[in-house]
């Protein structure tokens, strides 16, 4: 693949992708859906218009709000030990990515040690939503660099991917920021051992059970989508923890029992290949069978999870079925308010929509009135 350096004269115009509407299901938490649900409309209705400079890292805005901005100045001091040419804001954010640091990564550890561990960190650690209300911050500064991600433990995507790189580049671990070409979504490229590796923090922040950590980019493309003549390619599977979590089932129908011990055992991500390969006679039966997998344990209240099941081919062309399991917890969802709450709250509907019936007119104008001047 071209270095880099020779396709950023290749910057092109790219319409808004379509399929950005399928891509976002499997980006968003629940918080943050509708928020980014509506800037997906907005682009396939025009507002974005044409997507022009996708061919950058840096100085990209993301969802029309946040910016992609470089912190080399502050990694660069920390590895100098030199923080004399920092502003206040910058010093401040090198202490606190310093103290995190300190924190978490211990002697000896190797580079994917390292990486591991500022991902269990970012995705352990932050939040993407607050309560039941959407984390779209007062100011685009508060969640979409690392001072405001590491000073309030909040973050949008963009924030999540460049407080990553932070940490990689302080660690002396080549990364970068990279961003949907439609400018809606934004994670990180790092580098291990001379191959590059997808990581979406963002993604895996509910869940933490790196589905989205060290993918290559087969994996990546099954839920991202950017442009692949500018940034790196992704090749790397050696540090993928579904590959390091590699067996050998005799045929597909092995899989419902490996899935529910997986499961029994709270393992979260694992992957198989098939002494019986696969061909087109039994890739339909494979694909069914892993539906009917993930809609069985769906259903079931008891095991409290959901697997996400993934088919790849590895450079033999075999094809190898990854499972990654999200576990989640009932109590989560019970929503925590005093009666005398819920006593106002059913009194504010019932004031707005209780004595409408609808397809009748005759208080249409009194309504009106009244809602014209509810908020004054």
């Amino acid at each position: 693949m071209p270095e880099n350096e020779n396709r950023k004269n290749g910057g092109r115009r790219i319409v808004v992708i379509l399929l950005a509407v399928c891509i976002l299901a499997s980006m968003c938490s629940v918080g943050f859906i509708t928020y980014k649900a509506n800037r997906v409309l907005a682009a396939l209705e025009g507002e974005y218009g044409e997507v022009e400079d996708v061919n950058a890292e840096d100085d990209v805005v993301i969802a029309d709000e946040y910016k992609i901005v470089s912190t080399t100045q502050i990694s660069d001091a920390y590895l100098s030990g030199d923080a004399s040419a920092l502003s206040d804001r910058d010093k401040e954010t090198l202490d606190m990515a310093k103290e995190v640091l300190d924190k978490i990564i211990e002697d000896g550890m190797n580079d994917y040690e390292k990486e591991k561990a500022v991902y269990l960190f970012l995705t352990k650690n932050l939040k993407n939503d607050t309560g039941l209300l959407t984390v779209i911050p007062t100011t685009g500064e508060d969640a979409d660099n690392p001072h405001g991600v590491l000073k309030n433990r909040e973050a949008v995507c963009v924030g999540y991917a460049t407080t990553f790189r932070l940490f990689m580049q302080m660690l002396g671990i080549e990364c970068k920021v990279i961003h949907s070409s439609d400018r809606i979504h934004s994670w990180d490229l790092v580098k291990l051992d001379d191959e590059w590796y997808h990581v979406d923090c963002y993604n895996d922040s509910d869940s933490g059970n790196f589905q989205n950590f060290n993918m290559n980019d087969t994996v990546a493309m099954q839920s991202h989508e950017w442009t692949t003549e500018f940034f790196p390619e992704a090749t790397g599977e050696k540090y993928s923890p579904a590959m390091q979590n590699r067996k050998e089932l005799k045929d597909i129908y092995a899989i419902p029992a490996c899935v529910r011990s997986m499961i029994e055992d709270r393992k979260a991500v694992a992957s198989f290949t098939f002494k019986d390969k696969i061909d087109e006679e039994t890739e339909q039966a494979a694909g069914m069978l892993v539906s009917s997998v993930q809609e069985t344990i769906g259903s079931m209240e008891e095991y409290q999870c959901y697997p996400e099941m993934i088919w790849t081919q590895d450079d033999n062309g075999e094809y190898v079925l990854q499972v990654y399991i999200n576990y989640y917890d009932e109590e989560e969802d019970v929503w925590d308010v005093d009666i005398d709450t819920l006593e106002k709250i059913e009194n504010a509907v019932e004031a707005a929509f209780g004595g409408y019936v609808e397809g009748d007119r005759e208080n249409e104008d009194t309504t009106e009135f009244e809602m014209e001047n509810c908020c004054e």
